[in-house]
């Protein structure tokens, strides 16, 4: 029987079945070959090329297995580093994951006869960490990478030098709150309650010339218009003493915290880092690596790996893409709509656009959740804000 023709309905259904994952039973890996059906091995297995496979096999059997351990092990590992990095992950999500590539390597090809077997390889061999849980295997690539390296120690020496900035600032404000408390207990009157030795003693004021220290009642008749000008003279200016005081002291306190409130203002402004990926937010593909269909195209982050990566999802065709973040950018939204804060003091509030400064390309929020509720943050730059999904 001839050949189905190449349009016809018969070889377009041949072709449909050809394209997905067929039985491993019917599948040749010596000659990587893959049967619909049990009649196609058998005349797979009868044919003259697979016969001479098995010949240039059986003069060194080791050879073969060697070069498809290799292989096997190469690819399983760089879909472990490429799809999951550096995170904790089950043995069987990975190998489930690999094995729907059609033409990947099967393990019965391998030295390995399991895939314990070879998780246990992995971790002997330094390339995992693996460890036994009652759900399973485990596995976590280690990336040796020198690139990968520099990065983590960078952001390590970062995130120290942070944490040093952060202490010197702790110290200085309590350094400014002990002096304000010194102040304030230096500064504060002393009252002490008034006692008399003798209870029949009456009460004398030595007021100058026109006082007399006979007693109360005498003292009264004997002052005269200019002595209770001074009485009153003196009062006053008492009064005013104490109120210039008070304010001095006002004052005092209220340089103190302005300086405070403006050292941490100035803390925000510059706490700046150099990643700013967050998961739920809308984003931009800008690289033209992945071609016309996803360049300029929108998408969602869904998740962020080692703060420079992020796995997104394309909004028109729902593919899943892991890229960097210098493959991205940021989308502003029109005014009204809800905004996250990707970078600097404010990272990682929410808030609503009021207006675009299309000069200086920077915006104008309004935080509209957590403490700081209300806050009007102006100069914020387009790199520093994206639309929230």
């Amino acid at each position: 029987m001839g050949k189905a023709d190449f349009l016809s309905p018969k070889a377009i259904a041949n072709r449909i079945k050809s394209k997905g994952l067929q039985k491993l039973r019917w599948y040749c890996q010596m000659c990587q070959k893959q049967c619909r059906d049990e009649n196609g091995f058998k005349c797979h297995c009868m044919s003259e090329s697979h016969q001479r496979q098995l010949l240039l096999a059986s003069e060194d059997p080791q050879q073969f297995m060697d070069y498809f351990s290799d292989e096997f092990k190469n690819e399983f590992l760089e879909l472990l580093r490429r799809r999951f990095g550096t995170k904790r992950v089950h043995n069987n999500i990975v190998y489930n994951e690999y094995i729907s590539h059609r033409e990947h390597i099967h393990m019965n090809a391998t030295q390995w006869e399991t895939l314990t077997d070879f998780t246990k390889w992995l971790g002997r061999e330094g390339l995992c960490k693996v460890d036994e849980t009652p759900k399973g295997w485990y596995m976590q690539y280690i990336d040796r990478d020198p690139e990968t390296i520099r990065r983590q120690q960078e952001l390590e020496k970062k995130k120290k030098q942070d944490l040093d900035d952060e202490e010197k600032t702790a110290k200085f404000i309590e350094e400014q709150v002990r002096r304000g408390m010194v102040t304030t207990e230096q500064e504060a009157p002393v009252f002490t309650e008034f006692s008399r030795e003798n209870e029949d003693e009456k009460v004398a004021f030595n007021l100058g010339k026109g006082a007399s220290t006979s007693g109360v009642t005498s003292k009264a008749g004997s002052l005269g218009p200019s002595a209770l000008k001074t009485i009153g003279t003196g009062t006053v200016k008492r009064k005013e003493s104490s109120h210039s005081s008070s304010q001095k002291k006002e004052k005092k306190k209220k340089s103190a915290l302005d300086e405070i409130m403006e050292i941490e203002e100035q803390k925000k402004k510059t706490a700046r880092t150099d990643y700013w990926l967050q998961p739920e937010i809308i984003v931009k593909v800008v690289t033209k690596k992945l071609g016309d269909k996803y360049h300029k195209r929108k998408a969602v982050v869904k998740e962020v790996i080692d703060k420079y990566t992020a796995v997104v999802k394309m909004v028109d065709s729902g593919d899943r893409l892991r890229l960097d973040q210098a493959h991205l950018e940021t989308v502003i939204p029109a005014p009204g709509k809800r905004v996250r804060i990707l970078n600097g003091g404010y990272r990682g509030n929410e808030g609503v656009l009021d207006c675009i400064d299309e000069k200086s390309f920077s915006a104008t929020i309004t935080i509209d959740s957590g403490p700081l509720k209300g806050r009007k943050l102006e100069g914020i730059q387009y790199e520093d804000i994206s639309k929230l999904a």
